[in-house]
């Protein structure tokens, strides 16, 4: 059992109450069935972006250029072979 820090401080409600009405009360569904998910906005902004970035590459394919040199892990790599199999 937990002790709260002030005498007067209390725990929140998990869902707010409704205010009461005229109406009749309908009957309560368990706590069980409500799922509260929450996304920060960079969680949907990210994906969208990435997206966005990756169909303009796919669109545009004429403006990439081949590189002329040897890349310098190739190099590495024969090198590193090549010293292997001595």
């Amino acid at each position: 059992m937990t002790v709260p820090a002030h005498p007067r401080s209390r725990r929140p409600e998990p869902f707010p109450r409704p205010a009461p009405s005229s109406r009749p009360a309908l009957p309560r569904r368990p706590a069980a069935d409500r799922v509260e998910i929450r996304l920060p906005w960079w969680a949907m902004a990210l994906p969208a972006v990435a997206f966005a970035a990756l169909l303009l590459m796919i669109m545009s394919p004429g403006q990439a250029q081949a590189a002329t040199a040897d890349p310098a892990l190739g190099q590495l790599i024969e090198r590193t072979l090549h010293l292997l199999s001595r």
